[in-house]
């Protein structure tokens, strides 16, 4: 198994999202979840070694599910079209700053930071930026961290500051964001002619800074 055929399955799975093509195929599936536990176990460890909160996690712990919660959706489709896991101390459950990669053909990435915390992390990471605004503007304006992300994901981001925060605040921007996250999008040409820790490790490692101080707004927090 490779990425190659992992994108083909997907790509497959998209125009055939129904559990009777599902499970004619679930052979195909099932060595694909095992090439990603895998890849997943030579990443952990050389993550480890910049990012020690991560040394103790298990891969099956990171990946997420490819069976779609459709009890809210008016999209009744039963399968992601996309393989994603979440390397952090808690691997994808628990809120913990961490490292996510992402397989679909033509929209694979990385990612990593706290997507969506909830209300008290937010404004834990708000306050925390507000107390080192310094600190937090030398990392996400860092060569390393400008050349694979440009800056934080603006999605959903507010147009006003939150309450608390005034208009006239010099860095009253980097409070609006709902999510603290970074994004480095990947061709399918790229993850074909390199191994993942190739192209994987250097974005995980820049955005290491990043998430240590989001680790640090929730210690400060209580929720280490």
């Amino acid at each position: 198994m490779n990425l190659k055929q992992t994108l083909d399955f997907l790509s497959e799975l998209k125009s055939n999202n129904n559990r009777d093509w599902f499970h004619q195929n679930k052979e195909r599936y099932d060595a694909i979840k095992s090439w990603l536990l895998d890849l997943l176990a030579k990443l952990i460890p050389e993550i480890a070694k910049f990012d020690p909160s991560v040394a103790l996690i298990v891969p099956k712990d990171c990946i997420f599910r490819i069976y779609r919660d459709v009890r809210f959706s008016n999209d009744k489709s039963p399968y992601k079209t996309h393989l994603g896991a979440f390397i952090s101390k808690t691997g994808r459950k628990g809120n913990h700053p961490g490292y996510y990669i992402h397989f679909e053909p033509g929209q694979s990435f990385l990612a990593g930071g706290v997507y969506m915390p909830p209300p008290e992390l937010l404004k834990a990471v708000r306050n925390e930026i507000w107390f080192n605004t310094d600190e937090f503007k030398s990392i996400i304006t860092h060569p390393d961290f400008l050349k694979y992300f440009g800056g934080l994901d603006d999605f959903n981001k507010l147009s006003r500051p939150p309450k608390g925060y005034t208009a006239d605040w010099p860095d009253v921007e980097l409070v609006k964001y709902r999510s603290y996250v970074v994004m480095h999008n990947l061709s399918d040409e790229i993850i074909f002619e390199q191994d993942p820790d190739v192209f994987a490790l250097p974005v995980f490692r820049a955005m290491y800074p990043l998430n240590v101080f989001l680790m640090r707004a929730r210690e400060n927090l209580g929720g280490g």
